[in-house]
This record gives C-alpha cells, sequence and structure tokens, in this order.
C-alpha cells in the first residue's frame, strides 16, 4: 500500500503546506505526496487555494508527486507533458492520469483506489484494508 502525505503534511495541518522546501524534504524520505497546482498560461505554481509557489516543469515530473490540478489550464498542461495528475472538486470518485482510481473520504473503495483520509482515525482504519493507497495529513503517523 502507498501512503502519500496531503500537501506535505505528516503530522497534522501545517502552515507549509505545497511549499517546495517541505516537499524536498520528503521526496528525500520517499514519502510519496499529494499537491496543488496551479498554471496561468506561463508560469505553474503550488498552492491549496492560490497559486503562491513558483515551480518547473521538471519538479513536477517526480514519480512521488500526485499533482491535483486545481484549475483547467494546469491539468490540461500536465497532460500534455507526461506529469501524473488528476482533477476533482467533489466527485465521489475520479482517475488520475496513470489510472488509479482518486476516492474522496468515506467512499466505497477497491483495490485501484486511493482514500483521502481527514482524520488521524480514519487513516488508522484504511491501514489495514486492501487497496492501492492512503493520503493523509496524518501520513508521517501511520509511516
Amino acid at each position: 500500500m502507498i501512503l502519500i502525505s496531503h500537501r506535505g503534511n505528516t503530522t497534522g495541518k501545517t502552515l507549509e503546506e505545497n511549499n517546495p522546501s517541505l516537499l524536498n524534504k520528503l521526496i528525500e524520505k520517499e514519502y510519496n505526496v499529494e499537491i496543488d497546482v496551479w498554471y496561468d498560461g506561463e508560469q505553474l505554481f503550488l498552492g491549496h487555494d492560490k497559486p503562491e509557489f513558483k515551480v518547473e516543469t521538471e519538479y513536477l515530473k517526480n514519480d512521488l508527486f500526485w499533482c491535483h490540478a486545481k484549475n483547467l489550464l494546469a491539468l490540461e498542461f500536465m497532460l500534455e507533458n507526461n506529469i501524473h495528475c488528476f482533477w476533482h472538486q467533489n466527485d465521489d470518485y475520479t482517475l488520475t492520469s496513470k489510472g488509479i482510481i482518486w476516492t474522496y473520504p468515506n467512499r466505497l473503495v477497491s483495490k485501484k483506489s486511493v482514500i483521502v483520509c481527514k482524520t488521524l482515525q480514519e487513516t488508522e482504519y484504511y491501514k489495514d484494508l486492501d487497496i492501492f493507497g492512503i493520503c493523509s495529513d496524518y501520513i508521517g503517523e501511520t509511516k
């Protein structure tokens, strides 16, 4: 099972979400990380509610990143540049560009599902199921 850090969080939410300096530390430790990506037609950015941190295309091509497109331009750009990505808002399920089922919290799961867990308790519950992975702010306490 793959454990995915949600926006770079590992032991709860932090103010450093999507910050490349934090992400780089996690990548060094071989964590998978879900990140939020924006594109304005010229430049890529990371950030949850708005574009905050400039990044280059090659940075996003890391196999440990699961890139959540935050706008249509970002989704289109990442698909055209072979970057592992997905788009969702409140969908129960969506497919990543690698065919993995990204699953909204508290929905049914399958062997190809990555479930998003909002709490440590949810994370602990799902870690024992036969699923593809878990994305959580608490992955460091499970890893």
